[in-house]
């Protein structure tokens, strides 16, 4: 599991444990899974969408932000 949170210079959007996540990154899309490589990237518009455990699909328009990846924390700082 991962522990994810996404925040807007507003407010907190999410926090909590998802299986996994997809981000538009400035490469394309991504996704992020348990165990992912340490990594901070720029985010594009688009989508970012993450299963939480019950297995139900969020999705998210955003119009660019970074992801931060380190020891199945995941923290994304976004505008919407």
């Amino acid at each position: 599991m991962l522990k994810i949170k996404i925040i807007s210079p507003d407010k907190v959007l999410f926090s909590g444990e998802v299986e996994r996540i997809i981000v538009p990154g400035m490469m394309g899309r991504f996704e992020v899974l348990t165990n992912h490589a340490p990594i901070i990237s720029i985010l594009e518009k688009g989508s970012v969408a993450y299963d939480v455990a019950n297995g139900e699909r969020s999705e998210l328009q955003i119009s660019g932000g970074f992801i931060e990846v380190q020891k199945n924390r995941v923290n994304l700082c976004v505008e919407l």
